[in-house]
């Protein structure tokens, strides 16, 4: 009975893991109908990876390269095409990714406010004021620690929160963000959901990865295709460079850079590739980095610093806000728009404030790759929310340890 049990067990989770190996038939491509370069990049990807062109769906989103779009726009001009095309056309049920491309805008904008009546805003102000005069008199009286006061404070900031969600702050989003939990129905639009692919669970839960294909120009956004393939081809060869600050705590900021020397570990263990390591408050000099293939490390806002020579099939990010903002500016300075101009070929950031728990673990990350698994996959099974603020820019199936 002990060796049967044992024996489903070990199916079971064979069947997950072969139902996380993206194939390039459960790949949609989303263009732009109306920006040429859209169609063409998504005709470009489908003959390098062998998608028929019923992959590719088209929406109409104007003429015009823009970075964001309106939620009411976004509904109806985009969203809602997708969820049609998914729900009524059999022969896309398997359909496990959608590819954006270089044309279909980056952020979507906030909700409007929610019904609230005049009354329930100036409660919720008031008791907010009152708290706030409340924890001024604590710590004038040397009670700054007590438990009152870490009370209040908690009642004060569930206090903004709610004031927040009603007004509708904090619900913008990543437009790819939002369109993996397009067939999902109604959500709450305020911050964050969780990202249920995370726990390696099937695809039964709706739960769509989402990748895209973009840059400053045409040229850059298709060449991260043939870079992947290259190095896929050849195997991924250069040099990792971790960037850690020396923080030791137990802080979430702790956390996280114990997670990039943790990778610089990882890395030694797993991969032929020779690790540098910059462990203190000071970044990667300018071109100390010759040959890249590996990067990781922060912090650095929106201020690129052009320390590296990245290799074909290079994959890196920088966890910092806003870096990707501004990816279709020529002379951006955030480090996705920079990065992706001076040749990597798969990153990653977000589009505003995410908050920093929202990025993927670096050694989780970077671990999905070395296991062998694809770009979209190893960001689905590590960042922690979708409706939010991170983009994945690549190509969905570049795998740059293959081999493995």
């Amino acid at each position: 009975m002990t060796r049967k049990i044992l024996t489903a067990l070990v199916l079971v989770a064979t069947c997950v893991e072969i139902g996380w190996a993206l194939e390039p038939d459960e790949i949609l491509v989303i263009v732009n109908s109306d920006y040429p370069a859209s169609v063409r990049l998504a005709r470009y990807y489908c003959e390098k990876r062998g998608l028929p062109p019923q992959r590719i769906v088209p929406v109409s989103l104007g003429p015009q390269l823009r970075d964001s779009i309106g939620r009411d726009d976004y509904e109806k001009r985009l969203a809602h095409p997708i969820r049609r095309v998914l729900t009524t056309r059999e022969d896309l049920s398997s359909i496990k990714c959608l590819l954006t491309t270089y044309g279909i805008p980056l952020a979507v904008g906030p909700r409007k406010p929610l019904s609230a009546s005049e009354a329930r805003l100036k409660e919720l102000r008031r008791a907010q004021e009152q708290e706030t005069e409340a924890i001024e008199q604590l710590e004038a009286n040397g009670l700054g620690e007590s438990p009152e006061h870490k009370e209040r404070s908690r009642r004060r900031a569930w206090l903004q929160m709610e004031l927040s969600r009603i007004m509708g702050a904090e619900t913008g989003a990543s437009v790819d963000s939002e369109l993996s939990l397009v067939l999902f129905g109604a959500y709450e639009l305020y911050r964050w959901q969780p990202n249920l692919l995370r726990s390696g669970a099937p695809q039964a839960i709706k739960t769509l990865m989402v990748c895209r294909l973009d840059g400053t120009d045409y040229g850059i956004a298709k060449g991260l295709v043939d870079k992947a393939i290259a190095a896929e081809t050849d195997g991924l060869k250069g040099n990792a460079y971790i960037d850690s600050r020396g923080i030791v705590s137990d802080t979430a900021y702790g956390y996280y850079d114990q997670s990039l020397r943790n990778l610089a570990q990882l890395i030694r263990s797993r991969a032929a590739l020779p690790v540098t390591e910059e462990t203190t408050g000071a970044l990667f000099a300018p071109g100390s980095c010759p040959q890249t293939a590996l990067y990781c490390g922060w912090y650095s806002v929106r201020r690129y610093v052009d320390a590296f020579d990245f290799v074909e099939g290079a994959v890196g990010f920088h966890i910092a806000s806003f870096e990707a903002q501004g990816l279709h500016d020529p002379n951006g300075s955030a480090w996705c728009t920079a990065m992706l101009r001076d040749g990597i070929t798969a990153t990653l950031g977000p589009v505003a404030e995410p908050y920093l728990h929202a990025f993927p673990e670096p050694q989780a990350f970077f671990g999905e790759l070395l296991e062998g698994r694809c770009l979209v996959e190893a960001f689905y099974r590590t960042k922690p929310f979708n409706s939010w603020q991170l983009v994945l820019i690549g190509d969905p199936l570049y795998r740059p340890f293959k081999q493995r």
